[in-house]
This record gives C-alpha cells, structure tokens and sequence, in this order.
C-alpha cells in the first residue's frame, strides 16, 4: 500500500456516500492526488479524516473544499485537523478573482481620457522644466563661476568625439545608398549625371542632419535618461539639493549646451562623409572622377542648402538633450522605471525631432530655400 494520501468512497448503513481520506495530507504528499479529488462526481454526505496521519494548512483546506462543494459534514478529524479546518474557514473569501470587465463603450472612452490627462501632465511636466532649465540659465549668468566648465568638456567628448567613428560610418553608407538608387532611378531617363545633385542637396538639407539627430537621440539622449535616473534612485540628485548644488546646473546645462553645440559639428560632418561616400560610388559606377564629383557639389548645391542644415542641428541638439535629461529627472520607484524612461527619452526625441524636419521643410519652402 502506498505511503502517501489516498480517498475512497464507502457507504454507510444507510447507504449515504462517505468520502474517506487517509495518509498524510501534507503540501507536499497531496499534489499526486488533487487532481483526483477535484474529478469526483459520486455524491457523498461525510467527509472521514479518521484515517488521516498528518495534516496541515494546505490538507485542512483541501477538506473544506471538497466538503463545501459537496454540502458535507466533516467527521473524525483529530484535535488538530479541526484546529487548521477552523482556521481556514474563517479565511475564507467569496469574492472574484476578476472584478467584472467593463463593456468596449466605457472601457475605450475611460482609456481615452486617460491618455488624455496623461498628455496633459506630461506637458506641465515640460513646462515646468522648461522653466527650471531658463531660471538656471539666468542664474549661471548672474554667477559664471558656478559654470562646470570640466563637465562640459567631458560631455563634448562624450556626445560628440565618441560618436564620430559611428556617425561617419552610418553616413558613408546612407550616401553610397542614395548615389547608387539615384543612379539606378535616374539612368531610365538618362540622366546619371544629377546623381550629384541628389546626392548633395539630400544630405545637406535633410539626411545628414537628421540620421545625425536620430543617432545622437539613440546614442546620447538615452545616456543622458539612464546617468540621471540612475543618480535620482540612488539619491545622488537629492544629496546635491542638499549640499546647496543645484541638479539643473550641474547635470542638465552641460549636457544640453554639449549636445546643441555638438550637432552643429556632427551634422556637418555627417554631410560631407555622405558626399565622399556618393563620390565613391559616382567614381566606381558612374564613370565620374572621384575629385570631379566633389567639385561638382560645389557648383549644383546652393549654399542655402548648407544654411538649412546648420539652422536645423542646434534645434535638433536641443530636443534630444531636452527629452533625455527631462526623462532622466522624472525617474522615481524602482530601477524599472530608468529602462521606462530611457526608451521613453528615445521614442519622444525622435517623434519630435520628425515633426519639426517636417515643419522646418515648409518653413524653408515658404521663405524661398525650398
């Protein structure tokens, strides 16, 4: 005979059904037969633990499940079986697991309203810290040498010198990709020759600063998110308040003042190493000298062109820094919210930074630079 829990179905005298457990009836013990248990179909008036060895919170509960589902009486339990079957009737509870869900005509209104309110917290989020970034502007002019000048440095480094192998890289193909599809596209109508003049106005006006800007959003605003919502959990930022050193001073400024200065850089640069990777392929595809092809940039490409794309970057610079260290300072809880935050620092500059390319194309078009 087996060592673990068992039941049978008896009868007594009077042909009443009698539901017998014996065993243990342990946690451990009943798992092999709950199973078992809860596939009875047969009736039975009384539940007999006279046959049960050992016995604790979860075996007490396993009897009055099955006597309650039944309408059963429990007879021959020991001084401790009652003791454990008293204290979990008393805990018991008859409410859902799952409150009643509501229908698709409240649930979609309610969430809409919701988003809304959300939106309109955020915004009063940025505005007031919009407002705590112009204070402490005006308050660093008041006390230049509360200035962090070395922070400053280190953040140039950071956003712009450390990314250059990347950025260039990434541009070097985006302008081998649009010489090479432009030329395929152009040949049909046999003029191979405005490749130059694709590839030039494309990158200056648009692909060199914003890729730029998306790189610099995915590699430097996240930074900027995840280094400030890290010294917020970890009470860096409120140690500083309590020193007398202001967060927005010492975090914010340099690394908004590094990456709008930092764009302009990159942005250009981005161009030009896009114009070199066109040349290249003009020179192997084309049949356009590699030296040719870049004097003939200067010729077909008006210098607004390059005004364009130097009026966007700083623009651009700002609102990734904005939107990571904005993020970054509103981390709060757990160490979840840093990762929220961060690709919340992402997804925003990004979102931002399109919209307003595409406001800037019909600004610039409505003024003449189109």
């Amino acid at each position: 005979m087996s060592d673990g829990a068992q039941f049978a179905i008896e009868h007594d005298d009077g042909g009443q059904g009698v539901l017998a457990l014996s065993g243990p009836y342990l946690v451990s013990s009943i798992g092999n037969i709950d199973d078992a248990l809860d596939s009875i179909d047969e009736p039975f008036g009384r539940l007999d633990l006279s046959g049960v060895t050992e016995i604790d919170t979860v075996g007490a509960w396993v009897a009055c499940r099955l006597a309650s589902r039944n309408d059963a009486e429990i007879v021959g339990a020991s001084d401790r079986a009652q003791r454990l079957i008293k204290a979990v009737q008393g805990a018991g509870n008859d409410a859902e697991l799952r409150p009643d869900r509501q229908s698709v005509w409240l649930r979609v209104p309610e969430a809409m309203g919701q988003m809304v309110m959300n939106g309109f917290a955020g915004m009063k989020g940025v505005v007031g810290f919009l407002g705590q970034v112009i204070l402490a502007v005006f308050s660093l002019f008041r006390h230049p040498s509360r200035f962090r000048g070395k922070a400053l440095v280190r953040q140039l480094e950071l956003v712009g010198v450390d990314a250059l192998p990347i950025i260039g890289l990434m541009s070097f193909l985006i302008g081998i990709v649009i010489a090479q599809q432009g030329a395929v596209q152009l040949a049909a109508f046999g003029a191979e020759t405005l490749t130059v003049n694709l590839v030039g106005r494309i990158t200056l006006r648009e692909l060199g600063v914003l890729m730029t800007a998306i790189m610099v959003a995915g590699r430097s605003g996240s930074a900027f998110a995840a280094q400030i919502g890290t010294m917020k959990l970890t009470e860096e930022v409120d140690a500083m308040r309590t020193i007398g050193i202001s967060p927005i001073e010492a975090l914010v400024i340099p690394r908004i003042i590094a990456c709008t200065f930092m764009m302009i850089v990159l942005g250009f640069y981005a161009s030009v190493v896009a114009i070199v990777g066109g040349a290249v392929v003009g020179d192997l595809m084309l049949g356009i000298p590699f030296w040719t092809f870049l004097e003939r940039i200067k010729e077909v490409v008006p210098i607004y062109d390059l005004w364009v794309g130097l009026i966007k970057a700083p623009v651009f610079g700002l609102i990734v820094a904005l939107a990571g260290c904005y993020n970054g300072m509103q981390v709060a809880g757990n160490s979840e919210e840093v990762g929220l935050r961060t690709t919340m620092a992402v997804v925003s500059a990004i979102f931002a930074v399109i919209v307003l390319d595409a406001f800037f194309a019909v600004f610039f078009t409505e003024i003449g630079w189109g």
